[in-house]
């Protein structure tokens, strides 16, 4: 399902994975043939409980919640998800009995689709399911857990069902006190209070959380201290953060000092133990001014103005200046950045890190693999060619480490999808940039063929988004901050003969408020400028390029277009190219390359899959601004199935390119 199959036993692309909600964390979509029949099938959750149990730990299972799931499921037939009600409310049923019958005291519906904007059949939707889902309770106590916003939709009708527990998110649930204090919550029920940050990784502040705990006990007598959202968004421990100062650890608190925090809030909050020490360690910490601050940064945000966040000439006049610069074939092709890490490659980097091999020594291995590269690209017969990316660990912390202000960990891991962990940065203090960050490799790459080689970067709100950020300062003036440091590469780029220029916002939609009304306000009218700054002070004759992954963007496409960009390529394959439609309908002006292979799946494309790709966007897409590439960045991928599939992408390119 995740990775398709190609074999002897057929060809199968895999499923759809997009992101869960507004988090860097992947999910398969599932789906829902006209003939699916959904049961009790498995014995995971209730192998966990009991295997908790045998050690003497009594667990809450949770799994998601029924109306979560059939509103994030895609149904592929004539069947919508209301006709899959009767099946799920009796497959849900059944697990509550098997729960009743291990002694299950506690057990947790996930249901964070509650606070997206929802409709009346939404709601009659989550009415119906649970209705009949909670007439099997058989003695087992049912928490309803949002998290990821406030339920201003659906408080009233959520506390009306039999529900025992109902699990509401004060850090990103804008609302969510103002709807307590409207309505109150209903006597008898347990409020789960998400009151600790459970997807960044600062500190409690201990006063702030015992007012407002105190607040909600007022109208919820049996509220308890819970995290915001599942532990899974953070790293595991601080414990094995050896390299990290004390300066720096002594205001984080990764999962397993949350729970910590838990326990001495708790404390604090019922008056029980000595718990007073803690508090007066927490004020203190609060009370200290954290060095970082750059009053220049400051400066630089506090002097821009409108004029900073346009590029001239106009779009239109561009682009005719780029076609005679480049003078690119019809449907040129690329990929959008990374080649495969070789386990070579990772040797390399870390025997420099740990100071085995000189920076000179390192230097030259790298410089090596990208020539190697760009032979392979000239070989292949690639467009617009890429150095490959081998000096990067990360696309996101790479940037980070030669950025002023951020702090980074040892092993601070987080899921992302799969096997696949992320290993985020912190942003610190003010963020700027004290040196060149990729200008010696995309120079060297550029020196090795005639070919344009594209300058790669990561966008501001992509390394804002993909970053522990601050929360002693806005997210925006965060990520001007960072706008501006991508603006000095950008500009150093192009004063040393890099005409080509990628800022990747891969993580665009992530931080989109989840509520359509909050959009404008809380993000697009900072991010999408945000970026615009980063690019407006290049030439006409300097081509920008963006890309955009594991997202939905029809209902931004209008604000995507509005970031000026020359390129846009976008993850679409595994979405079955929906995106071309909402491309012609908006009358798209950028140029634009829907991916037309998938590179999280280890298939081959052949020819004439990608030609029928190709022909399919061409329906949608005018052919002057139409771009040929995969979905995403390589670097995950192995060069046994990477070179033939760039093969195929190219032949497919040039036999629809010679049809027109």
């Amino acid at each position: 399902m995740a990775r398709g199959y190609q074999g002897e036993k057929g060809d199968v692309k895999a499923l759809a994975m997009k992101k869960w909600f507004n988090t860097n964390y992947h999910y398969l979509v599932p789906e829902l043939e006209d003939d699916t029949k959904i049961s009790l099938a498995g014995t995971k959750p209730f192998d966990e409980y009991l295997e908790a149990k045998a050690q003497g730990v009594e667990t809450k299972p949770v799994v998601v919640g029924a109306f979560t799931f059939l509103k994030m499921a895609r149904c592929t037939g004539k069947k919508a998800a209301a006709d899959f009600v009767p099946d799920v409310i009796a497959a849900y049923g059944a697990l509550l009995e098997k729960y009743a019958e291990l002694g299950v005291q506690w057990a947790a519906f996930d249901e964070p689709y509650l606070v997206y904007d929802l409709s009346a059949e939404d709601i009659a939707l989550f009415r119906t399911l649970y209705t009949g889902i909670l007439a099997k309770k058989s003695g087992v106590k049912v928490l309803a857990q949002t998290y990821f916003g406030d339920v201003r939709d659906c408080y009233t009708e959520l506390c009306g069902l039999d529900f025992d527990g109902i699990g509401l998110d004060f850090v990103e649930g804008r609302l969510t006190g103002e709807l307590l204090n409207k309505h109150g919550f209903p006597q008898g029920k347990t409020l789960f209070a998400g009151l600790l940050n459970g997807k960044n990784i600062w500190k409690n502040h201990y006063e702030t959380t015992l007012a407002r705990l105190a607040e909600i006990r007022e109208l919820a007598p049996n509220a308890v201290l819970s995290t915001s959202c599942s532990l899974l968004h953070v790293p595991y421990t601080l414990e094995n953060e050896t390299k990290l100062g004390g300066e720096y650890k002594a205001y984080l608190a990764f999962a397993y000092e949350k729970l910590t925090e838990l326990f001495e809030l708790k404390a604090l909050a019922d008056a029980a133990g000595n718990a007073q020490a803690a508090l007066s360690a927490n004020k203190e910490l609060f009370a200290k001014s954290r060095r970082g601050a750059d009053a220049a940064v400051r400066a630089r945000v506090n002097a821009l103005t409108d004029g900073d966040f346009v590029r001239l000439p106009a779009f239109a006049e561009r682009e005719k200046i780029q076609k005679e610069e480049f003078a690119l074939p019809l449907l040129p092709t690329t990929t959008i950045g990374s080649f495969p890490q070789t386990a070579e490659v990772r040797a390399n980097r870390a025997a420099f890190r740990k100071g085995v091999i000189s920076e000179e020594s390192y230097k030259k291995f790298n410089k090596d693999r990208i020539a190697e590269c760009i032979a392979l690209q000239e070989e292949i017969g690639l467009d617009v060619l890429v150095h490959g990316e081998f000096e990067r660990n990360d696309m996101v912390e790479y940037f980070g480490e030669c950025l002023n202000g951020f702090i980074f960990t040892e092993k601070a891991w987080v899921q992302s999808y799969g096997t696949r962990c992320v290993k985020p940065p912190v942003v610190w203090g003010d963020v700027s940039r004290g040196k060149a960050m990729t200008v010696e490799y995309s120079v060297f790459a550029q020196s090795c063929t005639q070919k344009p080689v594209k300058g790669m970067l990561t966008g501001p709100v992509t390394i804002l988004n993909w970053s522990f950020p601050r929360e002693d300062i806005s997210i925006k003036e965060s990520t001007t901050q960072i706008a501006l440091a991508i603006r000095d590469e950008v500009l150093d780029l192009e004063a040393n003969g890099i005409r080509i220029i990628q800022v990747d916002e891969a993580a665009l939609r992530e931080k989109l408020p989840l509520r359509r009304s909050d959009w404008k306000s809380e993000y697009l009218d900072w991010a999408i400028p945000a970026f615009r700054l980063v690019h407006s002070g290049v030439k006409a004759e300097t081509q920008i390029h963006t890309h955009m992954c594991y997202s939905e963007f029809a209902d931004i496409i209008r604000d995507i277009d509005n970031m000026d960009a020359d390129v846009i390529t976008f993850e679409a394959s595994r979405s079955d190219l929906t995106i071309l439609d909402v491309l012609k309908e908006n009358n798209f002006r950028t140029e634009v390359g829907p991916g037309v292979y998938d590179i999280h799946s280890p298939r081959v494309p052949s020819v004439e899959e990608i030609q029928t790709a190709l022909r399919l966007m061409l329906q949608k897409i005018p052919q002057e601004k139409l771009w040929v590439n995969p979905d995403c960045g390589l670097k995950t991928r192995g060069n046994a199935e990477t070179v033939p599939s760039l093969k195929n992408l190219v032949a497919a390119a040039k036999a629809v390119r010679e049809s027109l």
